[in-house]
């Protein structure tokens, strides 16, 4: 696209960042910044101890070792790995195994909610607490119903499930970093489903296991494995650490992203040369919302873009909903630029070298979106810009008095907590009059 690897260009009152340049030392509270306080060097120094012989022992351990079941350890999910003879059943909600070897915990068993938030209260009340809880003799387990040949892996799609961008961060990323090194043999196993989300996911899912995924609260049969894991792998928001190794070897965003292309049929691998006439207009999506945080001067903005050379596409509520439609949207795009939201979680399906433009509303929204787009985004290999919405450029001058902490002090509203962040800034809040800055922007480009 022809940007250079470090950019900072003022613009009016507002500000565009093609790189962070060090790590942000804020630390919010509440549902939304769990687990985001570490700095990477703690993440990595955490996630290092998680190796391929943590969950995945072998056979020459000496016989008086005891080996362990589950680690509580890391900061965002709790998991277990269990080798033996193993059933699962829905009933009960408890997982049973024999193995002479294992540890057995003081109570007799561990419980776990296995969903990629555990810290975040409000999260994980939406999620199945289930029981790991070893036996001494198999004449103690219910009888099998169906054998697999295959290890298993329990995950939730509670949560903040729905949300696009939990879907990914939260499920979709740490079950490919999980899963994948068993090239498909690998039997997924569903708690707290929803009956659209194997569904919407469907073609993802198909590339990481090659059988269908099991309903635990819809299936009353009881499932036997020798290899089971409950619980997911997490590195960071919306994105893999390529440095930590994990199971059989290291994993990174741009595998994730190939993932998506081989998952949908995506084609497109590279942008086109904007500079280079010969080629057609590059394409430009915006992603429009409809209820909170909506670009006000939205048609100003797209006749500034098409005046530019740009092929602009809109994106609504109408062409999102079809996922399997807008992801081929996406992939056709250049650029994609909106306000910080779920929709810029689309950035996984566009083609290498593209651009990424967040919009980031008034309100000191920073660690936000540097941990929840600005970073992914670069560990994609994309091409990241933002353009941070000044106070005269936000809605919220038209219902607060110029004195109100609320535009005169956001971080005295930090510190009341997340809800209030969330209300104010990002319910309350759309954005007005930045077209000409926009302007200004992609003509750099």
């Amino acid at each position: 696209m022809g940007f250079a690897d470090e950019l900072k260009l003022s613009v009016g009152a507002g500000e565009f960042m093609a790189k962070i340049e060090s790590p942000l030392v804020l630390q919010p509270t509440g549902p939304q910044a769990e687990g985001i306080q570490l700095s990477a060097d703690e993440l990595r120094m955490e996630n290092n101890k998680e190796t391929a012989g943590s969950f995945e022992q072998g056979s020459t351990d000496q016989e008086e070792k005891k080996m362990p079941i589950c680690d509580f350890s890391k900061p965002k999910s709790n998991v277990c790995y269990i080798e033996g003879d193993i059933r699962i059943h829905r009933n009960s909600s408890t997982i049973l195994f024999v193995n002479p070897r294992a540890e057995v915990p003081a109570n007799g068993f561990w419980k776990l909610r296995p969903y990629a938030r555990k810290t975040d209260m409000q999260a994980m009340s939406g999620v199945t607490e289930l029981k790991v809880k070893p036996v001494l003799s198999s004449q103690d387990l219910p009888s099998c119903s169906v054998n697999h040949s295959v290890p298993g892996l329990v995950f939730s799609t509670g949560g903040y499930n729905g949300n696009l961008f939990h879907d990914f961060t939260d499920v979709l990323v740490p079950l490919f970093l999980t899963s994948h090194h068993h090239n498909g043999e690998v039997q997924f196993i569903n708690t707290d489903g929803k009956s659209w989300w194997p569904k919407k996911f469907g073609k993802i899912l198909k590339r990481l296991s090659h059988y269908d995924i099991i309903d635990h609260d819809n299936d009353y049969r009881v499932h036997c494995f020798t290899k089971l894991r409950v619980g997911l792998t997490v590195h960071k928001e919306f994105s893999i650490d390529p440095t930590i190794k994990s199971f059989n070897g290291y994993s990174s965003m741009e595998e994730f992203r190939k993932l998506m292309m081989d998952s949908y049929s995506l084609s497109r691998d590279t942008v086109i040369q904007i500079r280079n006439r010969e080629m057609k207009k590059p394409r430009l999506l915006i992603l429009s919302r409809r209820r909170t945080r909506k670009i006000r001067n939205l048609k100003q903005t797209m006749k500034l873009a098409k005046n530019l050379g740009f092929d602009v596409v809109v994106a609504d509520d109408g062409l999102t909903l079809n996922m399997a439609k807008f992801v081929g949207v996406v992939n056709s795009c250049d650029v994609m630029m909106g306000v910080h939201g779920a929709g810029l979680t689309n950035m996984v399906f566009l083609p290498a070298g593209a651009v990424v433009i967040q919009i980031v509303p008034f309100g000191r929204l920073d660690w936000i979106s540097t941990a929840f787009f600005a970073r992914p985004a670069r560990d994609m290999k994309l091409n990241y810009l933002e353009y941070k919405i000044n106070m005269e450029e936000s809605t919220l001058v038209e219902q607060y008095p110029l004195d109100d902490p609320v535009l005169k002090d956001p971080i005295s509203i930090h510190k009341k907590g997340w809800n209030f962040v969330e209300e104010v800034y990002l319910r309350q809040q759309d954005t007005k009059r930045f077209g000409s800055s926009v302007k200004n922007f992609l003509a750099s480009s």
